[in-house]
């Protein structure tokens, strides 16, 4: 029953196409480059005042650039992510939006052909990628922007999980080793974990609309409510930790350090704050903190706010350093 709870806990980071790649920094910068990779955590997919998904400048792999600036001031920020990509189209294409931005189609080997055009020139890398492989598994959740759907319950599909899975244990390695191999030795490159957004599921009120809870103090009254979506939770959590533990062990393989970004949304962290305000446990208040996920307005939305993604990139910054 666990296993069949994955696509709730990372159908995460799918997204718009909302816009193109960055143009191609120039060749030789003083300051090198740094090569960013992924899915939409990795371009700043963000809700706009109408709640649909869209880039934006405000990305994780965007704080982290201005970050890098502050020590090298001519460091350049080649942003090659794609809002929807999985493990298979991030190895061998198949997304019309993302496949438009690439020579031969493929993420993967438009950021082989960048270090190898820029041997010696590229300092960092970092990739985000896995997620998506469930976002279509899941029913009451748009697979385009990760929305709740109003009209039906959450469902998993799984056999979609199964599947996901699979193609996790088994594209993530060859993902890595290409990517070391083509970055050769000496170029840092730091992937991530994920979070378990859906947390905030919890917080979804009984009424036609489904929208999340409006409010802490809404949040506080409608948790002890939810003990159906609790024991959905749970699971999610007992998943997240599965993906994330075979994530890092094919990274860490190929010499790729690992920002443990579930870290700071404390995913297994059930525990009530002495001082909290709201009566949610860590990790339910961190989505809500870091995520779209209980913004009555925008959401819910998977992808993290502005507070979250400084808070994902002082994470892969503190790695860096």
């Amino acid at each position: 029953m666990a296993a069949t709870a994955a696509a709730v806990l990372a159908a995460g980071c799918s997204g718009t196409d909302g816009g193109g790649a960055s143009d191609p920094a120039p060749s030789g910068a003083e300051g090198g480059y740094y090569l960013s990779l992924g899915d939409s955590l990795a371009v700043g997919v963000q809700p706009d005042e109408d709640g649909s998904p869209r880039e934006t400048e405000e990305g994780y792999t965007d704080v982290l650039y201005r970050t890098l600036l502050e020590e090298d001031p001519d460091l350049e920020h080649e942003r090659m992510g794609c809002a929807g990509e999985d493990t298979s189209t991030f190895l061998e294409g198949g997304l019309p939006r993302c496949e438009e931005r690439y020579d031969d189609g493929e993420q993967l080997q438009a950021a082989e052909d960048f270090l190898a055009d820029h041997e010696g020139e590229v300092d960092l890398v970092t990739l985000t990628i896995g997620a998506n492989n469930f976002t279509r598994c899941v029913q009451g959740v748009n697979a385009a922007d990760g929305r709740a759907d109003s009209s039906e319950d959450i469902d998993i599909d799984a056999g979609c999980v199964a599947d996901g899975l699979e193609r996790l244990e088994e594209e993530v390695p060859e993902i890595a080793e290409r990517l070391r191999t083509a970055a050769g030795p000496d170029t840092r490159i730091v992937a991530m974990t994920y979070y378990n957004p859906f947390l905030a599921f919890l917080l979804l009120d009984d009424d036609p609309a489904g929208q999340a809870a409006a409010s802490a103090e809404e949040a506080e009254e409608a948790f002890p409510e939810q003990d159906a979506r609790g024991g959905l939770a749970e699971e999610a959590v007992e998943i997240l930790t599965e993906v994330n533990g075979t994530l890092t062990e094919a990274y860490e393989a190929e010499g790729i350090d690992v920002a443990d970004v579930d870290s700071v949304f404390q995913a297994t962290n059930q525990e009530v704050p002495e001082d909290s305000e709201t009566g949610m446990p860590a990790n339910l208040q961190n989505v809500c903190d870091l995520t779209w996920m209980c913004d009555a307005e925008r959401g819910p939305d998977i992808h993290p706010n502005e507070e979250g993604a400084r808070e994902i990139a002082s994470v892969f910054a503190e790695e860096v350093r």
